[in-house]
């Protein structure tokens, strides 16, 4: 089967607010969420978490890597208590839009059915603040949302995700080069293979696994039910953006002259693509089954990318 090229709606938060930020010198969502590293690669965190994206890698290790291979520099601000915070962010705003995040999306109260922290990690662009509310284009699909104060400094606080830091905000984003889209991703390739070759440079909780073990594992724990809350974050979350992004690695491989690699690319999309359905009709056993042929794709993409 032919891959054909995904677009359409789908989890890319920080991807999506980078190019709302950028303009129209923007490349594809498709190049940033490749430039970040993340698609090279399958975690399953402390034995529970899993997710379709490289072992110890979280968003914040990959914004200024793909930011760096597109042509662009941005400046970062962080930490500090909220009434600091959120001066800090009234000024910015005044200047232009602000990249903000991560923030817990459970405290975002203008999405439906958000009354409080999920342990979900998201990014907006702020684009005003008053007293009472900060305005917002939500790249979950809420342009021109309006949060309130209290509720955003408590989903910026952002305490109940793992990685980052309080208050984090990117403003100044200055283009410093032209660079073009296959030239941006060859850029990335020596941390792609980095990641899929397992980095023990950073620290990960007991029990972790990565790449093929991970799927073997998560096979396991989809074959002993999905419990714990597992299937709801394989059908709502995992599977949807590991898909898009390994489609959107393929896409980005094949210009830049890696044909086998972008092959195994799209075959892993395919593959964890196919768990939506068997993970939502609660046939484990087709789900474990389609783990089980992912497991070996990652040192066969590894190999490719050498």
């Amino acid at each position: 089967m032919r891959h054909l090229p995904y677009v359409g709606s789908g989890p890319y938060c920080y991807s999506n607010s980078f190019a709302m930020l950028l303009g129209a010198r923007s490349p594809s969502t498709a190049v940033i969420e490749v430039a970040t590293g993340g698609p090279f690669g399958m975690q399953l965190i402390g034995g529970k978490l899993v997710f379709f994206d490289a072992y110890g890698w979280d968003p914040e290790q990959g914004f200024d890597q793909a930011l760096s291979a597109i042509g662009w520099t941005s400046t970062v601000s962080k930490g500090g208590d909220a009434e600091a915070a959120l001066a800090r962010l009234t000024a910015a705003v005044r200047r232009g839009p602000v990249w903000v995040g991560p923030v817990e999306m459970g405290h975002l109260r203008h999405q439906p059915e958000m009354t409080g922290p999920i342990g979900a990690d998201h990014f907006v662009v702020a684009l005003d603040v008053d007293d009472e509310r900060v305005l917002v284009h939500d790249p979950h699909g809420y342009p021109y949302a309006e949060v309130p104060v209290e509720d955003f400094m408590t989903a910026w606080r952002a305490e109940t995700i793992s990685y980052g830091d309080p208050y984090t905000m990117r403003t100044d984003f200055v283009q410093v080069a032209e660079v073009s889209d296959a030239d941006a991703i060859r850029s990335v390739i020596p941390a792609a293979l980095g990641w899929l070759s397992l980095r023990t440079d950073v620290e990960m909780p007991p029990g972790s696994l990565g790449n093929g073990a991970a799927a073997e594992r998560v096979a396991e724990l989809v074959e002993a039910g999905a419990g714990d809350g597992l299937r709801e974050h394989l059908m709502y979350f995992a599977i949807r953006v590991g898909a898009r992004r390994l489609s959107d690695t393929a896409d980005c491989l094949l210009p830049a002259g890696y044909d086998k690699a972008a092959g195994i690319a799209a075959e892993q999309a395919r593959l964890v693509g196919s768990l939506q359905c068997p993970i939502v009709a609660k046939d484990f056993p087709a789900a474990a089954a389609a783990l089980r042929r992912l497991a070996p794709t990652y040192d066969l993409l590894r190999a490719a990318l050498e």
